[in-house]
């Protein structure tokens, strides 16, 4: 039986929409809503935000409060690396998506000799980067983070020596320059992406599954056909943003997109997944209260996270 803890961090400063972090009390509102004591059951450690800085003037545009999310990066890799060394499996609830590449640099630390996969369940690629972002939020950023690229050969922004710094700091946490190979990556259900980050996926060969490809083949044959894809993989991260889900359910997160995930299809997923003993960290991610009626988003990131926390307790 795993030993799990849960690490809280409700930050929403790499985000455009604000309401992210909250989103965290809205699950634990939904637990409560379902009379579940899940969130007395497991030690939490809640790491400390920086979203004071909302109400500062922006000093990057090019990745807006990067100097927060650097912060940011030290406490939360610190915490996941932390938790992993004293054999604790760390379930990840963050705000928004930028700090996932500090919980893919925990794992890392705590297992420097590790060969990392990630499973990217979300609609879209996180791929930007300070040079090719079209937003300056940082959450679009996290996964090339993860890899360590620039990708400045589709660069469009010139990008000052701070925000520079910043984000090769961002790159390096933990002293690894590179997290994971673009190759040990899998999106699944990525819809929502620019051409910049087309290129790199084309450039590495990242493999992308569909949600009509989960549709049609089954959650079941998915998740084989993705750990095969994996099998040189010592670790695996499993990285769930809300807005994998399609928009008709997906309303209360920052960047809905149709022609998602059913409920039923990612729950499927993630707890297949979580059946395979490589797996060693579990992050949900971007559900904002503010954008929702009923608190549906958050209900349904409970009842996932539920069912996904009772799969690895009885392996």
């Amino acid at each position: 039986m795993k030993n799990i803890k849960l690490i809280e961090i409700p930050s929403e400063i790499g985000a455009g929409t604000r309401g992210a972090s909250l989103g965290i009390e809205a699950i634990k509102i939904a637990a409560l809503d379902f009379m579940s004591n899940f969130f007395i059951h497991f030690p939490s450690e809640i790491i400390p935000h920086e979203n004071k800085l909302l109400y500062e003037p922006i000093e990057s545009p090019y990745a807006k409060r990067i100097k927060g999310i650097a912060t940011l990066y030290d406490r939360l890799s610190k915490s996941v690396s932390d938790s992993m060394k004293n054999n604790f499996f760390p379930v990840v609830l963050s705000g928004d998506h930028s700090t996932a590449g500090a919980t893919i640099a925990g794992i890392k630390m705590a297992k420097p000799k590790s060969k990392l996969g990630v499973i990217w369940i979300d609609a879209h690629a996180d791929l930007h980067t300070p040079y090719t972002t079209p937003s300056g939020n940082v959450h679009g950023m996290a996964m090339a983070v993860s890899i360590g690229k620039n990708n400045e050969e589709c660069g469009v922004h010139e990008v000052d020596e701070l925000t520079a710094k910043y984000w090769n700091q961002l790159k390096n946490t933990g002293k690894i320059p590179q997290k994971v190979l673009p190759e040990d990556v899998v999106f699944i259900s990525l819809r929502d992406y620019e051409k910049e980050e087309r290129h790199l996926i084309d450039k590495y060969e990242m493999k992308v599954i569909t949600t009509k490809e989960v549709r049609n083949k089954g959650a079941e044959n998915v998740v084989r056909a993705v750990l095969r894809y994996l099998s040189d993989c010592t670790d695996i991260y499993i990285s769930f943003d809300v807005d994998s889900l399609d928009s008709s359910i997906s309303k209360g997160t920052g960047t809905p997109v149709g022609n998602g995930l059913k409920e039923r299809e990612a729950e499927d997923l993630i707890s297949k997944f979580m059946q395979n003993r490589k797996v060693c960290c579990f992050e949900i991610t971007e559900v904002n209260p503010t954008l929702d009626k009923e608190n549906l988003m958050a209900e349904i990131a409970f009842n996932i996270l539920q069912r996904s926390v009772n799969v690895l307790m009885m392996n």
